[in-house]
């Protein structure tokens, strides 16, 4: 299965946020109608009552379209998180948080995390150095994120790094256009509305 590439408005309404960031589609919906879901009748069509097996799998969704990762590759990445030490649903986020496409859309070098996968692919991107164009490549505390030079006068960085917010747990040069990912966030520093427990659950059955 491919990653989704159709309206990206559609999919926030299905899971009742903006999960691609600013939604300007998204918004006028909210404030035309707070309860209109997707679906071309809307909130017109009578829907079932959710059972708590469609609620796991609705927040499992939402956290793959979130972070761009397909099935297979999620179902690693739990594994993965299930070995390591501490709470399986957190260290699941860490390892996402930890993703290369992740960090540039973090650093605000891309706008979304798809731009982010682009600028990577493209070779766009180096870490320590060199370049790196694997967008689910994973990033170490200590290891420095940046732009590759002859990219560093691209118009689409250029208009990102201007709206660019910031995180605790990276340091931004804006000199070298480069950033250094210092630790692992807290759980509490991730803005995302994810309730990880729920995948949890939904992998333990």
């Amino acid at each position: 299965m491919a990653r989704y590439t159709g309206p990206k408005t559609k999919i926030a309404r299905k899971f009742g946020e903006p999960i691609y960031g600013a939604d300007k589609a998204y918004e006028k919906r909210v404030r035309d109608n707070k309860n209109y879901p997707a679906g071309q009748h809307g909130a017109a069509k009578k829907r079932k009552k959710i059972s708590e097996y469609g609620i796991q799998l609705k927040e499992k969704e939402k956290v793959k379209y979130t972070y761009g990762v397909l099935e297979r590759q999620f179902r690693n990445l739990y594994t993965q998180a299930s070995k390591m030490k501490g709470i399986k649903g957190v260290n699941l986020l860490m390892l996402l948080e930890s993703r290369l496409d992740n960090i540039v859309y973090r650093l605000g070098i891309a706008p979304t995390r798809a731009a982010a996968r682009q600028l990577v692919s493209h070779k766009h991107i180096v870490v320590n150095g060199e370049v790196l164009s694997i967008p689910s490549a994973h990033i170490k505390p200590g290891d420095i994120v940046g732009v590759r030079e002859r990219s560093k006068s691209l118009e689409t960085i250029q208009s990102s790094l201007s709206a660019a917010t910031g995180y605790p747990w990276l340091e931004w040069n804006s000199q070298k256009l480069e950033g250094k990912f210092i630790n692992l966030p807290d759980r509490t520093e991730i803005p995302e509305n994810i309730n990880e427990q729920l995948i949890v659950e939904l992998y333990s059955k």
